[in-house]
C-alpha cells in the first residue's frame, strides 16, 4: 500500500509544479505540503464517490491550495488527467480557487474566502446526521486561516451541538503569505485552545510522513460518532519535496521558472506519467 501511495506521492509532486509554472501562477508552497494528506485521505480513509451524497464529503477550506486538490482529483479519476494543462487558463473548470458553478466533478462548494470552510462543514454534517447518513465530513483549513474569526464561532458551536461526524485538519506548518503565523499573527498554543473548546485534538508530529497521516487519520476516523467533533493537528513543511521551497513562506504563491523547475522535477521522479 504504502509504495504504491508513495509513487502518488511524486507524480502529485510533479503535476502541482507543472501546472503552476505553465500559467506562471498558483499556490505551490501550501500544496506540496499537504499532498500526503490527500493521497492518504482520498485513497485510503475516504469512501468518495461524485455523485452519491451520502458518502463521505471533502470541504477544501484553503482553496488556494487547489494544485493539490485537482491533481488528487484527476488522478483518482474524478476527470481526465489531461485537463490539469488547462489550470488557471481562460474558460478553465481549474481556476486559482475552486470553482463549482461549471460541475467541476469533486469540488463540492466554492472556496478561497478564507475562514468559511469550517462552518460549511459543520452545517454539511448536521444535514448528514438529520438525514440518518453515517456517513462522515472532512474539512481541511490552513493555521493562517484560523485568524479568521468565524472559525472560532464554528468550533463553539460545533461542540455545543455534538457535531461529531466531522473531521477537521489544520495544516500546521506555522507559514502565511507575509511570513511566520507567530510574527503575523500568532495563533498560540492551538492544542489546549481546542480541548477548551470542547474538541478530541489528535497530533500529527510529521504531517508528510504517510505512515502518520494514515495512522491518525484512521484514528480520527474511528473516533467519530462518539460526542465530540474531531480536529487533526498536523505539522507539515511547506514546499515539501522539493529543497529550495521548504521552510519558506515566499513559495506561498510564487510559481518556479524554467530553470527552478527541471531541478524541482529531478528531485521528484516521474512514476505513474505526467498529463
Amino acid at each position: 500500500m504504502m509504495e504504491s501511495l508513495n509513487n502518488l506521492v511524486f507524480q502529485t509532486r510533479r503535476d502541482i509544479l507543472r501546472m503552476v509554472h505553465a500559467v506562471n501562477s498558483g499556490h505551490p508552497g501550501g500544496s506540496l505540503g499537504c499532498v500526503e494528506f490527500f493521497v492518504t485521505l482520498y485513497n485510503e480513509i475516504m469512501q468518495h464517490s461524485n455523485d452519491n451524497i451520502s458518502n463521505d464529503i471533502f470541504i477544501l477550506s484553503n482553496g488556494h491550495i487547489s494544485p493539490v486538490y485537482y491533481s488528487t482529483l484527476a488522478r483518482a479519476g474524478y476527470f481526465d488527467i489531461k485537463e490539469l494543462s488547462t489550470f488557471r487558463k481562460i474558460n478553465s473548470r481549474l481556476q486559482g480557487h475552486p470553482t463549482n458553478h461549471d460541475n467541476l466533478p469533486g469540488v463540492k462548494i466554492s472556496s478561497g474566502s478564507l475562514g468559511q470552510g469550517l462552518s460549511v462543514g459543520i452545517g454539511v454534517a448536521l444535514s448528514k446526521k438529520l438525514n440518518d447518513d453515517s456517513s462522515l465530513v472532512y474539512v481541511l483549513t490552513g493555521d493562517g486561516e484560523l485568524q479568521e474569526g468565524q472559525n472560532w464561532e464554528a468550533f463553539m458551536y460545533a461542540s455545543a451541538n455534538n457535531v461529531d461526524n466531522i473531521v477537521v485538519t489544520v495544516d500546521y506548518n506555522g507559514q502565511q503569505i507575509d511570513g511566520s503565523t507567530k510574527d503575523v499573527l500568532d495563533i498560540g498554543n492551538l492544542k489546549s485552545k481546542l480541548e477548551s473548546f470542547n474538541w478530541k485534538v489528535l497530533e500529527i508530529e510529521n504531517g508528510n510522513s504517510l505512515d502518520e497521516v494514515y495512522k491518525t487519520l484512521s484514528e480520527a476516523k474511528n473516533n467519530c460518532m462518539k460526542g465530540k467533533p474531531i480536529v487533526v493537528l498536523m505539522k507539515t513543511i511547506m514546499g515539501n519535496g522539493v529543497d529550495f521551497m521548504m521552510h519558506n513562506h515566499k513559495w506561498h504563491g510564487v510559481a518556479p521558472n524554467d530553470e527552478q523547475l527541471v531541478r524541482a522535477l529531478k528531485q521528484n521522479p516521474e512514476t505513474l506519467g505526467d498529463y
